[in-house]
Formats: structure tokens, C-alpha cells, sequence
């Protein structure tokens, strides 16, 4: 937020109802870190953005996995060494401050939350709670 200006557009979304009906990614609001726009590329049916997020970030980012930029939830269409691409669709990119956004744009980034209670759980060192085989077969996996 350190880099609004008065007048600057953000991206807001409401939450969804606990009776709703999901639909989508699943996102906290939570920003864990930033990332920095590399490139944005127009293509035929869609827009490409290239962003390198910090170092820490990338374990918890997977290919066709859930990212959200700068309040906004999208796809990893593939990621490198060091940057992730994202595929906007044109709705996306007019209907959202992408739109909004350039090259070398310092964005906010929320990392999949899934990932994150995974390295959780496979980090604990108590036997009676480690998820290995056994315990997915006794619980119904």
C-alpha cells in the first residue's frame, strides 16, 4: 500500500457467504509478500503477466495453482526458475485494476493457503500426528 497515491484504484471483492456456493480459488486477503512485474504481454485471446516473486514465496506457487495478485485471484499458467506467467483473460484484465498495471509495478502477492497448511502438517515431528500412508488410509483417503 506504501506505493498508492490518493485517487489510486484498488481491487476489492467481497467475501463469499458461508452458505455460498464456491466457485473459485480460495483466498484470505492476506498479503504474504510482493513481487515485481517483469513483463505484460498482449497475446491473441489473453494477456500475459510475468511477475518475480520474492524467493521465499516461490515454494508455496505450483504450476496451474492459485495465486492472487494484488487482491486478485488467478491461475499459474507456468512458472520458471524465478517468475511465475499468468494467462489474464480479457474480462479479467478490463474488469480489474490489472488493467492499471505496468512493467516493473511492484504487485502484492498471497500464496496458496493449501500449501502453506500442507508444509505445516509435514513438518511436525510427532509420529501420532504425521500424515504418511497409514494415516490417509485410517482416515478415509
Amino acid at each position: 500500500l506504501k506505493n498508492l497515491k490518493n485517487g489510486s484504484f484498488v481491487n476489492l471483492e467481497r467475501a463469499m457467504p458461508a452458505e455460498g456456493r464456491f466457485g473459485g480459488h480460495i483466498v484470505t486477503g492476506h498479503v504474504d509478500g510482493t513481487g515485481q512485474v517483469v513483463k505484460i504481454k498482449r497475446e491473441e485471446n489473453f494477456y500475459t503477466f510475468s511477475i518475480k516473486p520474492e524467493k521465499e514465496q516461490l515454494k508455496y506457487i505450483v504450476r496451474k495453482g492459485s495465486v492472487t495478485i494484488n487482491g486478485i485471484s488467478l491461475t499459474v499458467a507456468d512458472i520458471s526458475e524465478n517468475t511465475i506467467n499468468i494467462a489474464i483473460i480479457p474480462h479479467t484484465f478490463e474488469n480489474t485494476i490489472l488493467k492499471y498495471t505496468n512493467e516493473f509495478d511492484i504487485v502484492n502477492i498471497e500464496t496458496d493457503i493449501f500449501a502453506k497448511y500442507i508444509e505445516k502438517f509435514l513438518s511436525m515431528r510427532d509420529n501420532k500426528t504425521r500424515i504418511n500412508e497409514s494415516f490417509l488410509i485410517e482416515n478415509g483417503f
